[in-house]
């Protein structure tokens, strides 16, 4: 049946970001008949400013997202730092569910939402960012019948989110930010066609985790694939969907390859500065322990510490070098 036009527009931006949506928010109309989900990823200190910055860029009111909020056209929704952003039965829902691709707030968890929430009546954009945050969401609203747009890459910061949206949504126009606002009122303003839809099982599955008041530890499904979550040391089981593979652990953190690698890479980095450190301390009490033994005539104890001291010293310069290398690596794969 006919019903009105797509009246739930949900985007998502990261690194390059902020500009992106400031012009896309503050170039759409005072009665745009939609409501609008922003997702911008932001570090869990991040300040809540996003709102108010959105807020005064156009005629469109932006708030914080509040929990069991009523959608309402004509309003802009904003994640807030360390909440996933939803939709469910046509209210705003926050989670502090498990991380998407190392973020909360993430665009997969939105989108998806929205996909089962309102089907064809969404529209989901996604602007500059790195790696390939909703890629998977992206998906979802096009294969329930929804739209799907990207700002072009040539014109974004950082053209890695939009060129892998793209690349799994080929149908998906690539257009300048303010072609964009134009785009998303027609979208608004066109009626789409609505029919029943099969229920996505594993996808509503997977939003009701975020939903719950209770999370709880689940198999995944899925084949294990021998490599631990580098976000909590899980095992982690490989899913694929649609041609598109991730990698899910039991409390549900979820990973693209790209997004894994990155977070692989932190995860190393970390550990090898925590080596650093605890060789570091190891130099300064063997030293500690050679001016000892050196003051109590212990001539032999005193050249065997001085020995394992210069060998700690060594593998501490090894280890820096390894760090710098991991530290100053190529990432033009990553932003590719």
């Amino acid at each position: 049946m006919w019903t009105v036009g797509r009246d739930t527009i949900v985007v998502a931006a990261s690194a390059g970001g902020v500009e992106a949506l400031r012009t896309l928010v503050g170039s759409l109309p005072a009665d745009l008949p939609a409501t609008v989900l922003v997702v911008l990823h932001l570090p869990p200190q991040g300040g809540g400013v996003l709102a108010g910055i959105l807020d005064r860029a156009g005629p469109l009111k932006a708030v914080p997202a509040e929990d069991m909020q009523e959608l309402r056209r004509g309003r802009v929704y904003v994640a807030r730092p360390d909440h996933h952003l939803l939709v469910h039965e046509g209210k705003v829902r926050l989670s502090r569910g498990p991380r998407h691709n190392g973020h909360r707030p993430a665009a997969d968890p939105l989108f998806m939402s929205a996909a089962l929430d309102a089907g064809e009546r969404v529209a989901a954009v996604v602007l500059s960012g790195m790696l390939d945050d909703g890629v998977r969401g992206c998906v979802a609203v096009d294969r329930r019948g929804g739209a799907v747009a990207v700002q072009d890459p040539g014109e974004a910061a950082f053209p890695g989110m939009p060129e892998a949206a793209v690349a799994a949504v080929p149908n998906a126009p690539s257009l300048p930010v303010r072609e964009l606002a134009d785009w998303l009122v027609r979208q608004s303003r066109t009626p789409v066609i609505t029919e029943a839809r099969m229920d996505d099982t594993e996808m509503m599955r997977e939003v009701g985790r975020f939903l719950s008041e209770e999370p709880a530890l689940a198999e995944p499904g899925g084949t294990l694939s021998g490599l631990g979550c580098p976000e909590c040391g899980g095992p982690m089981y490989e899913q694929r969907d649609e041609g598109l593979a991730r990698l899910v652990c039991r409390v549900g953190h979820a990973w693209s390859d790209e997004s894994l690698v990155g977070a692989q890479s932190d995860a190393v980095e970390r550990a090898l500065w925590i080596a650093i450190q605890r060789l570091d301390e190891r130099v300064r009490i063997l030293g500690r322990m050679a001016r000892s033994a050196e003051e109590h005539g212990g001539k032999h104890s005193h050249g065997f510490i001085r020995k394992e001291a210069a060998r700690t010293r060594e593998a501490v310069e090894t280890i820096r070098m390894v760090q710098a290398r991991i530290s100053g690596g190529d990432d033009s794969l990553l932003l590719s």
